[in-house]
């Protein structure tokens, strides 16, 4: 509303330039000044700066912002030249990439208060120079380096309107250099400059205001991401390349010639939408039990050394029965008759040395996680026929039941109850999640995160979706998040699967029905991880 005020008068002092009498306005009107043709000029510059507000209003780019001021401000004053500089609190200082005259985008600094620039940013009071050279506040140096002639000069604050906080506060500076018509800059110059830059300094702050709220998303996501990985170390860098392949395959599809998702385009809300999404996508680990989540084989470290001290110990058994045997043999008879029975012993024990270093050598094979389904485990049931005699003279069985039960696991290297609790991660994914306040743009974060181990066919998890059920964006991000765990080489309990075969392993996925076929397909020819993960963020 000031604006429009300001506006309202600024435009009311163009009567005195309206001749007498006026059936516009009444006949005590000041003589008439000026030509109507500098009436309707004044009235373009009034209406200039009313549709450069508008623009400005919904420009959240900084540097396209301070263009259009740029150039508005040039038409508005009439000048050759303009800059606009603004003002960095912390650092006391003046700053601009926008001065005419100077390579662009160099960012030039000058203290807070220093120069004619500095002085109107400190004081907030606009100077006027009508000649440039014979005013001892203008720094001739200026024109020495750059080879531009000032003859006049311009410079109002950009000072905050509304009854806030922030109300008088100068964000910047617009200087004005040279009227075209080589006359000095007037008051009216002014007047519409300094209602410009009110207008441009709300912008300014609005626009900062939104860039620092979207550093703060930025922050909190990354700071979110290392809380996941310090807890799982061995995953570190996932969400970012899940983050990575996602985006590009998503700006990949506005190029697609044919098929259901044939330019189909995301808006740059939607791709920082993703973006977080995927980055966010695995931090309910942070509720999953640390020695679940790092478990590298089907054993943990401290069962397999169980397994590993009882086989010794079997191994000690056995010797020690070998020994006995041998010295029954020599009581009666003698060394020397007991030779030939000996040589059987002997050869009678290292055959049960070795079955045994057999069995550990399955066993320890056993052990390592496998990537997909396989593995015949059948065997592993006969260990527990096989019985040795402990130390306090019980026979116990090689394996355990339990042992038995992890050592077959077909797939990776959890068992059932530890799978579930690793998949409840997507559970406390979206439950924190959804407790954020995001604003519109990104308010489909925790949904488009909780889908991402659904299936097609339905048999994924935790809502058991299929179909058109699961959003797009989630697809996408399934398959950048399965080809990532194959391809992935600081995994503790698998190698990474070379590029091929973990195609080869997704086609597979497609073909069941789990993954998206056509999303694959775009993935794969477009050649979506060496373009993602070729080259840093």
């Amino acid at each position: 509303m000031r604006f429009e005020r300001w506006l309202y008068q600024t435009s009311r002092r163009i009567e005195r330039f309206v001749p007498s009498p006026s059936p516009l306005f009444p006949s005590s009107a000041r003589p008439f000044r000026v030509n109507p043709s500098q009436i309707e000029r004044r009235a373009e510059k009034l209406h200039l700066i009313l549709e450069v507000a508008r623009s400005m209003a919904i420009e959240r780019n900084l540097d396209h912002l301070l263009a259009i001021v740029l150039q508005a401000s040039a038409k508005v004053a009439e000048a050759d030249r303009c800059s606009i500089f603004l003002v960095d609190r912390e650092r006391g200082e003046l700053w601009t990439r926008l001065a005419q005259g100077v390579d662009a985008g160099k960012e030039i600094r000058i203290p807070l208060g220093a120069g004619i620039a500095g002085h109107v940013a400190a004081t907030g009071q606009a100077i006027n120079i009508p000649n440039a050279y014979e005013d001892p506040r203008f720094n001739r140096a200026v024109d020495q380096s750059t080879g531009y002639h000032t003859e006049n000069l311009l410079t109002v604050p950009m000072v905050m309107a509304g009854g806030g906080q922030a109300s008088g506060a100068v964000v910047g500076v617009l200087q004005v250099l040279n009227r075209l018509d080589h006359q000095p800059f007037n008051k009216e110059d002014q007047e519409l400059l300094e209602g410009l830059g009110a207008q441009a300094a709300a912008a300014i702050e609005n626009t900062i205001l939104t860039q620092e709220i979207r550093n703060l998303f930025e922050g909190f996501v990354q700071a979110s991401v290392t809380a996941i990985e310090s807890r799982d170390p061995t995953t570190a860098g996932h969400s970012e390349r899940v983050a990575r392949l996602t985006v590009k395959l998503a700006q990949t599809l506005a190029d697609v010639p044919s098929g259901p998702y044939a330019g189909r385009r995301f808006a740059d809300t939607e791709l920082q939408e993703l973006r977080y999404a995927s980055l966010l996508h695995d931090f309910g680990k942070v509720g999953v039990r640390e020695h679940v989540l790092i478990k590298a084989n089907k054993l943990f470290p401290h069962e397999l050394a169980a397994v590993e001290g009882r086989f010794d110990l079997i191994r000690r058994t056995l010797e020690l029965e070998s020994a006995q045997r041998r010295i029954e043999l020599l009581a009666p008879s003698g060394r020397q008759a007991a030779g030939a029975a000996w040589a059987t012993e002997d050869q009678r024990s290292a055959e049960e040395l070795a079955e045994l270093d057999r069995l550990r050598a399955f066993v320890r094979a056993c052990n390592q996680p496998n990537v997909v389904a396989g593995g015949d485990y059948a065997k592993l049931r006969d260990f527990l026929d096989r019985s040795y005699s402990a130390i306090d003279g019980e026979r116990r069985t090689y394996l355990t039941e339990e042992e038995v039960k992890r050592l077959s696991i077909l797939r990776g290297s959890l068992s059932e109850d530890e799978r579930k609790e690793i998949e409840s991660h997507v559970v406390h994914t979206y439950e924190f999640l959804r407790r954020i306040p995001w604003t519109r743009d990104l308010r489909r974060i925790p949904d488009i995160a909780h889908g991402h181990h659904e299936k097609l066919d339905g048999s994924g998890y935790p809502m058991k979706l299929g179909g058109p059920k699961i959003p797009i964006e989630t697809r996408m991000m399934t398959v950048s998040d399965i080809y990532d765990a194959l391809t992935a080489s600081d995994r503790p309990y698998k190698k990474a699967v070379p590029y091929d075969r973990a195609l080869g392993i997704l086609e597979d996925e497609a073909k069941r029905g789990f993954v998206d076929r056509d999303l694959l397909t775009i993935f794969i020819e477009a050649g979506i991880p060496a373009k993602a993960l070729a080259a840093p963020a």
